[in-house]
């Protein structure tokens, strides 16, 4: 069953969205993301897809309290990422009752520590590949390496993750439409399901990506704060 799941964006306590993944272009769109995150699930969300910015760009979750009050406010499954460098914090996410944790720079910079944490939770972490041109970046986006997405996907994907989010940092936030044929060639190199984020601006981008194998889900998070797609509207259309 493909999945929309929003994304709920937390910087300084607020939920906001960025453009293209940089901290300092922000736009609050709500004081409150627990309120957030229960009009998604009033609307048909069957997941929530969490980020702490903060946590992101500082290398350590910053708004755990606040996810807490979500996991325990919301009764779909809550997915996180943002900050996840530790094998502490991933233990006290999936204490707060968390469903899947995304790691993505630890996967690049420390690949026995993401090894560890793969082995402690099998099937429960995600590998988050945010891309820029195809090629990897880290750090919450500031860093780009010389890693092809694809190329780091196969070296986990024997592993026992839950799959992977690939996102396309160039169109995140942009409203742009996202970069299918990056999407489709990255999941045709593996064999875990992805989940694909950035660029969706209408209901027709997510039942395109609906459409390429093995891709599992897509992440939408302006699109929706911006009005351009309705979440009920669109589960009818897919059908779930």
């Amino acid at each position: 069953m493909f999945e929309v799941i929003p994304a709920v964006d937390i910087k300084g306590g607020k939920c906001v969205r960025l453009y293209q993944g940089k901290a300092e272009e922000e736009k609050v769109y709500f004081e409150n993301p627990v309120e957030v995150a229960k009009r998604w699930e009033a609307e048909g969300a069957k997941r929530i897809h969490v980020v702490d910015l903060d946590g992101a760009f500082e290398g350590i979750p910053k708004n755990i309290a606040i996810v807490e009050e979500i996991v325990k406010s919301v009764c779909v499954p809550v997915q996180f990422g943002g900050g996840v460098r530790t094998i502490e914090a991933v233990d006290r996410l999936f204490e707060i009752g968390v469903d899947r944790v995304i790691v993505g720079t630890v996967a690049v910079e420390k690949p026995e520590l993401f090894e560890k944490m793969v082995k402690k939770y099998p099937g429960k972490i995600v590998l988050g590949i945010d891309a820029k041109g195809g090629m990897v970046t880290t750090r919450g986006w500031v860093e780009v390496t010389e890693i092809p997405a694809v190329e780091l996907a196969k070296k986990y994907d024997e592993m026992d993750i839950w799959g992977f989010v690939y996102t396309d940092i160039s169109r995140d936030g942009t409203l742009t439409s996202p970069n299918f044929e990056e999407v489709e060639k990255f999941s045709n190199n593996v064999k875990k399901p992805v989940i694909a984020s950035g660029g969706v601006s209408k209901v027709e981008d997510i039942l395109k990506l609906s459409k390429i194998e093995n891709v599992a889900g897509t992440i939408v998070g302006k699109a929706l704060y911006e009005g351009k797609v309705s979440l009920r509207k669109c589960l009818e259309k897919l059908k779930v």
